[in-house]
């Protein structure tokens, strides 16, 4: 069977749309997953939005990478819950498409994306328009069978390095080939920026572990990440090199800043917020 569609797809039906204006959908979690990050909860939702940004501009285009302005982390989901999301469009064209949206489970905001900003570049560059229509179809129509979504191939950060208790930087090997490629894009394969997130993210974890905690407060947990940007195409078989630095602690907030480059050249960059906890 076609990875495409299965291999790195969070949409299993779009309950309610206005092209260009709100889009209602849900994702069920394979119940199989060993876990589903928050990285990929916030992937989850901008896939939600691109469906009503492409429906907009009749699939002349498609959002790929850009800016979130602001991704509050406000819970942990697990496997087997239902991610229910919501998506607010606040202006597109063929150009660029503006949106703000959520991922709640049960009713309660898990994850929420403000200020987000994607450049929309031609769909026939990425994908089949024809089956990006008929997959908007199926989403809109009957859904589609969800759990077939069956986990990122296992990567490793190599050579661990950093100034203990002020940063934390290691290496990325992208893969040349991976499942997700299928989806991300079956016609111009590019690592896709939410992955990229949740490696910066276990950098981060690891610079919290070596931070001590404020008085009462037992250690550090993720608050948002702030001005997060993707600066070029990541494609397959490069190496990039992951830095998070502690920028400060004021009261009980820590802020680490977070930067992808390959060689010399930054591919991304973001703000962390940890509050203690």
């Amino acid at each position: 069977m076609s990875p495409h569609f299965r291999a790195f797809t969070f949409v299993d039906r779009i309950s309610a749309v206005q092209p260009g204006v709100n889009i209602r959908g849900n994702y069920a979690i394979p119940a199989g997953l060993a876990e589903f990050s928050s990285s990929l909860v916030a992937e989850a939702t901008g896939q939600l939005a691109a469906w009503s940004a492409m429906a907009a501009v009749d699939f002349q285009t498609r959002p790929v990478a850009g800016i979130a302005g602001l991704v509050e982390m406000l819970g942990q989901v697990r496997p087997g819950q239902t991610l229910e999301l919501a998506a607010e469009i606040d202006s597109v064209d063929t150009e660029a498409v503006s949106y703000h949206g959520t991922a709640s489970v049960n009713g309660t905001p898990v994850l929420r994306l403000h200020n987000c900003v994607g450049p929309m570049l031609p769909l026939a560059d990425f994908d089949d328009p024809q089956a990006i229509r008929d997959r908007y179809a199926l989403l809109c129509g009957a859904g589609a069978t969800p759990g077939a979504f069956g986990g990122t191939p296992a990567l490793t950060l190599e050579s661990p390095g950093g100034e203990p208790g002020q940063s934390v930087c290691a290496m990325l090997q992208v893969p040349t080939a991976a499942p997700f490629f299928s989806d991300h894009f079956p016609r111009k394969p590019v690592f896709p920026g939410s992955l990229l997130m949740q490696f910066n993210l276990q950098l981060v974890a690891q610079l919290a572990a070596q931070l001590p905690p404020p008085a009462g407060a037992s250690g550090w947990k993720l608050q948002h990440v702030a001005d997060m940007k993707l600066r070029a195409f990541i494609p397959p078989g490069e190496q990039l090199e992951l830095e998070v630095k502690l920028v400060g602690i004021e009261g009980r907030t820590a802020t680490i800043s977070v930067e992808s480059r390959r060689g010399k050249r930054p591919v991304g960059a973001a703000r962390v917020a940890l509050v203690a906890s």
